[in-house]
């Protein structure tokens, strides 16, 4: 007999130690190790080989035939957009997102438009057809909600417009009963309002413990796997924004897309950050409204200003979210300040790079900025964190020194160094393009090679 020994072990990373600590010693998450037993070292030299089963044999990769992902379409274009063209039949899908963001809006808005006669499901075809569906009717959908009772549920959904009678709704907190709705119903697709709120009573451990959270989903998953019906999980997110539970859960499903958007805004965005069956750098906007949330297919004048005439202080730049151009408008405030400290204030931008643009501005340019509170903020409350917004940074706080405004056809994209040399960005023809879509005639880049040039280029 295997003598069997006592120890610790992280339930995110597998780290293992002798005795019980609160904090990981590897991933440095605290709470996630727990006691479990773990065979001796004699157990590895007892595990004998086993013959594979009967047309199972490894075979090689030249002499299997893929089998084609069919994505059926959800009817909503940006988030197909994001999941590469709908959903793929026995997918696990993963939602995360801040509370009160929007997520279980939109996920309601995806199951009325599955279940709806003549819905998404006909603009794919025959071939989408699920289990449960019938000529000239939408597909079943099974909603399962651990956090808001069936009333409050149909509340939204005739404020949304979302009762149909192939939409199926079920609160309940019990994995086993979870999966007799999915047996009783026989959807063509499920969501579960959080995985975190479900609970298995063969494990041990209260609802969202990381234990329960992976018998939770691999079990839904397994359903999905095994009855070919794609499955749409919730996830909650913690303070840094990450997924709630074991990392374990991120790499069990096969579509990972986190909801964000600013509360203080009514635009949301939808990112995919990971797709087995397409890209992971697509983006889908969204916008919230009294009834319900609804996809923004062309965002180019979101985030741009309507003043009639030229603002000093103002410069527009063009953003790469994913694979899309979008124009974003970049305003700056400079004036005098009243405090031994100048104050410098962001918003949508991040500070320190604001901070450096300003020391390359003094050094570089010669611009008197030390004595001086500068504001700094973008146009709708999108967030720029790549490089690329950095000369139009620069030019639109040179702009507000002067009281100079920029030309109204003029767009900036380019990195700044610290020697103030103007760097190349990635999609460069991308963004040239965007901007000549949308009427600008001059576009300073890379090519102005420093930042003093671009500022007499741009008539500063």
């Amino acid at each position: 007999m295997v003598k069997t020994t006592s120890a610790y072990a992280c339930t995110e990373c597998g780290w293992q130690t002798s005795k019980w600590v609160g904090r990981c010693g590897e991933c440095q998450q605290w709470g996630t190790v727990e006691e479990r037993a773990r065979a001796g070292a004699s157990l590895a030299r007892t595990t004998r080989a086993a013959a594979p089963p009967a047309g199972r044999e490894a075979r090689p990769i030249t002499e299997l035939v893929g089998a084609a992902v069919s994505h059926r379409p959800t009817g909503i274009g940006e988030l197909d957009r994001v999941l590469g063209g709908g959903v793929v039949p026995g997918a696990a899908i993963l939602f995360s997102g801040e509370p009160g963001v929007g997520k279980s809006t939109l996920l309601l808005d995806v199951a009325s438009r599955f279940a709806a006669p003549g819905g998404s499901a006909s603009a794919a075809g025959p071939a989408v057809a699920g289990p449960g569906a019938s000529a000239g009717a939408g597909r079943r959908v099974l909603y399962a909600s651990g956090e808001e009772s069936t009333g409050q549920i149909r509340m939204r959904a005739e404020r949304t417009g979302a009762l149909f009678d192939e939409l199926f709704l079920a609160s309940e907190t019990d994995l086993a009963t979870v999966l007799g709705h999915i047996e009783a119903v026989d959807p063509a697709l499920v969501i579960v309002d959080s995985v975190q709120t479900l609970a298995s009573a063969e494990v041990e451990g209260s609802a969202g413990g990381p234990a329960q959270v992976r018998e939770v989903a691999a079990a839904l998953i397994r359903a999905a796997k095994g009855r070919g019906t794609p499955v749409i999980l919730v996830g909650h997110v913690t303070k840094d924004g990450s997924v709630a539970g074991p990392r374990l859960l991120e790499h069990l499903v096969d579509v990972v897309c986190h909801f964000e958007g600013d509360r203080r805004s009514s635009l949301r965005f939808l990112r995919s950050l990971k797709n087995r069956y397409g890209p992971t750098d697509e983006v889908g906007c969204f916008e919230m409204t009294d009834r319900g949330i609804s996809e923004v297919p062309d965002p180019s004048g979101l985030f741009l200003s309507r003043a009639a005439a030229p603002v000093s202080g103002t410069c527009a730049t063009v953003a790469m979210e994913g694979r899309r151009a979008l124009p974003v408008e970049v305003q700056a405030l400079v004036a005098k300040s009243a405090t031994p400290n100048p104050r410098r204030v962001t918003s949508g931008v991040d500070p320190s790079r604001v901070a450096m643009i300003l020391a390359v501005l003094e050094r570089r340019v010669g611009a008197r900025l030390h004595d001086q509170d500068v504001y700094v903020s973008t146009v709708g409350g999108v967030k720029l964190g790549e490089p690329a917004a950095d000369l139009a940074i620069a030019l639109a706080v040179l702009s507000a020194i002067g009281d100079r405004p920029l030309p109204h056809d003029l767009v900036a994209f380019g990195e700044i160094s610290l020697a103030g040399e103007v760097r190349p960005v990635v999609a460069g023809s991308q963004r040239a393009g965007e901007a000549a879509r949308l009427g600008y005639v001059r576009a300073l880049d890379a090519a102005c090679e420093t930042v003093d040039r671009a500022r007499r280029e741009a008539g500063l």
